[in-house]
């Protein structure tokens, strides 16, 4: 007796629907950042290459320029998605992959170009390290994103963003840049910053978030001006520059943690007080008597 043949069902895929022009932008400015960052390792290969053994004359500032200019791209790609309307699935995950390349890939290549493989086998795998520790990152970022937070603890990130950890892992060579490789060079101290901040990325330690930033009124003119006075200094002292911007970063963090425990001392204060407000008692109504009682004749003598 021959079997009868079971259909199964296509599984149909869904194709992207059409789109304008502006809502690609958002997508573009992704892509921008992807080329920055791979171009940020052609900068640090120096265009030459001997087998597997890349040389070590390249081109770093032009690398951490290359870099610098994807945390830039990365920033406004979100912001004009959501300026746009444009957001879309597709987009989150094109934004992580670029994010990965260029926050991750990208800084350990140029790190490990630089200084790390002075170290040999532990300078590569320490820059393995922190390039695993980033897509864990934004993985656990992109896992949390529909899963609704405190109120307390939404002005936070959980742990150092992707670009933030790759702008904080080359402060050592901004201080090269500007003030020789004396010291900052050395693979060993790269090492134990490498290490740290691949932690941090993916501790839960809080740290600030700028998207949940609000200006008062009355501090926005003076908040331009700053904002000018310092692209003023990064125009003409960029190293400098960014080693405050990262000192300062990474300043904020204690301060930071002392706000987050205390909105959450707060929220639970708060939860306590609510828990232990008593419930309303209803007020006792007016005594009744029985029925056959009620129109018993009494007893009692009056005058």
């Amino acid at each position: 007796m021959r079997r009868a043949r079971v259909r199964r069902p296509r599984m149909r895929v869904r194709r992207l629907s059409g789109l304008s022009v502006n809502r690609m932008v958002p997508n573009v400015l992704t892509l921008l950042a992807l080329c920055a960052g791979m171009t940020a390792m052609r900068f640090a290969m120096g265009g030459n290459f001997e087998g597997m053994r890349f040389a070590m004359g390249g081109n770093f500032e032009g690398a951490v320029f290359a870099i610098i200019a994807a945390g830039i791209f990365d920033g406004l790609d979100g912001r004009m998605a959501r300026l746009l309307k444009a957001a879309s699935s597709f987009g989150a995950e094109l934004d992580s992959l670029a994010d990965f390349v260029s926050f991750g890939v990208a800084p350990a290549a140029v790190l490990y170009l630089w200084t790390m493989s002075e170290l040999h086998v532990l300078g590569w795998v320490i820059v393995l390290f922190f390039a695993v520790c980033c897509a864990l990152r934004l993985a656990r970022f992109n896992a949390e994103t529909n899963v609704e937070r405190p109120s307390y603890a939404a002005p936070f990130f959980s742990g150092a963003p992707a670009p933030a950890g790759a702008g904080l892992v080359m402060i050592p060579m901004f201080l090269s840049f500007e003030w020789g490789d004396w010291l900052v060079r050395s693979p060993y101290l790269n090492a134990v910053t490498i290490t740290g901040i691949a932690l941090l990325m993916i501790s839960k330690v809080p740290t600030v978030s700028l998207k949940r930033i609000r200006i008062p009124h009355h501090l926005v003119v003076p908040t331009l001006l700053a904002f000018g006075v310092a692209t003023a200094f990064l125009t003409t002292a960029p190293w400098p520059t960014l080693m405050v911007v990262g000192v300062v970063y990474l300043g904020s963090i204690p301060l930071t943690i002392r706000s987050y425990y205390r909105l959450r001392r707060a929220a639970t204060a708060r939860r306590a007080e609510m828990a232990e407000k008593p419930e309303a008692i209803p007020l006792p109504g007016p005594a009744t008597m029985p029925f056959g009682k009620a129109n018993a004749p009494s007893t009692e003598w009056r005058h």
